[in-house]
């Protein structure tokens, strides 16, 4: 178990030459997790993609490989590796416009497309592989995905899922808990907007989102404690960071956490969806969101603040825009429960006040098309498998939907 004096932020700290500047009091002073503020409201996403061979469109184990196929070069430091090597992730950059988001992806996906055909591999998006076995997967060489295989044993290998990350700025750590915490009534838009991982190990789970499940299983999974400032959670880190139980903000696995390094708060809970635009309007949603939040402040912070999150969690995962959602009893509107694409329609009529420009609209207009209709890529999913009669045909063509071939 990683202890204090064994953690990165910690041994800075130790280390570091007495402040000699404002600025590097201030930060003496923040205690031992500052947070570096941000502009509010920038956005930025992380996808994790599948690797897919041509052969049978099982994972390819081709990852560190296709690092050395990126160009230009400069783009290497926006795709990493990840736990297992099936899988890739792709890092934004920041961005105040969802449609300046999806120019910079179509830019890495072109280099994600252009180095997978020198490894004759495919790249797809998705939650959850449909039929690869986790046993089979590989850990990716890595001294941290190392030390996380030794902890958790067989779960890092089942965590190969593909999630997106969606990162809004902010100004401060009161705002970012506050953000975390407000941002949890929405999981569930989130949830059933991403949904696409319905199969699973070879089988139809029934759920819109299996891969919700996986992450579950992890022991820091779930919803940060109900702190409201920063002082407080820095307290928190710092005892837990004692007792040898956390190394770092990266190993708590909740479905929003803040990321004081970066100035942002970071949903975690979408599967990456089957298209970038799609996954780029999702960035559009949080950001349009954040602005609500914190300019209107609507909830309170109370201890019983997430009784009904595991509830409302579950329906979107299982049933995706068709589950339901229970409302807080201190919540505005007069239903105790509500379908969930019901929830979205009117969340997103109170967002037209904050809508800034045409990529805006966008967003909410891409967002009501889909609370509308009701379908989503768990949806495409099982059709094409419908259709095809074959989990391998249905990745060949999800493949080809997210590198824009169709």
């Amino acid at each position: 178990m990683m202890t204090q004096s064994q953690n990165p932020i910690s041994e800075s700290i130790q280390s570091a030459e007495p402040a000699t500047s404002a600025a590097s009091a201030a930060s003496s002073a923040a205690g031992i997790l500052p947070f570096t503020a941000s502009t509010p409201f920038t956005m930025g996403i992380e996808l994790e993609l599948q690797l897919v061979n041509r052969r049978n469109y099982n994972l390819a184990s081709d990852a560190v490989d296709l690092l050395t196929w990126i160009q230009p070069r400069a783009l290497q430091k926006q795709i990493k590796l990840e736990m297992t090597q099936g899988m890739i992730e792709l890092n934004s950059e920041v961005h105040t416009r969802v449609d300046h988001l999806i120019e910079e992806l179509k830019v890495l996906r072109a280099a994600l497309n252009k180095g997978a055909q020198h490894l004759n591999i495919d790249v797809s998006g998705g939650g959850a592989h449909p039929f690869q076995q986790w046993h089979e997967q590989r850990i990716t060489p890595s001294e941290r995905f190392n030390y996380l295989y030794e902890k958790y044993g067989y779960l890092a290998k089942t965590f190969t899922v593909f999630g997106q990350h969606i990162h809004v700025g902010v100004a401060n750590g009161d705002d970012a808990l506050y953000l975390t915490h407000a941002f949890s009534r929405f999981m569930p838009h989130f949830i059933a907007l991403s949904a696409a991982s319905p199969f699973y190990q070879g089988a139809d789970t029934r759920f819109a989102s299996s891969r919700s499940n996986v992450v579950r299983a992890f022991p820091l999974s779930g919803t940060a404690p109900e702190l409201t400032e920063w002082s407080a959670f820095e307290a928190y880190y710092e005892e837990l960071m004692r007792m040898g139980i956390v190394g770092s903000m990266k190993d708590f696995y909740w479905d929003i956490r803040p990321k004081p390094e970066f100035g942002t708060v970071e949903i975690r809970v979408c599967d990456t969806p089957l298209t970038i635009e799609h996954a780029a309007y999702l960035g559009g949603y949080a950001q349009l969101l954040a602005r609500w939040i914190l300019t209107e402040r609507p909830f309170e912070i109370t201890p019983d603040f997430y009784l009904l999150y595991q509830y409302n969690r579950f329906e979107a995962s299982r049933y995706g825009l068709e589950g339901m959602i229970a409302m807080h009893r201190k919540d505005p509107r007069t239903s105790s429960k509500l379908p969930l694409f019901e929830h979205l329609q009117t969340q997103l009529k109170l967002l037209v006040p904050y809508v800034q420009n045409e990529a805006d609209s966008m967003t909410l207009q891409h967002l009501h098309r889909i609370a509308s209709e009701r379908r989503g890529d768990a949806d495409w999913l099982r059709q094409t498998f419908a259709k095809r009669g074959s989990l391998n045909d249905m990745m060949r063509l999800s493949s080809a939907l997210w590198m824009g071939q169709e």
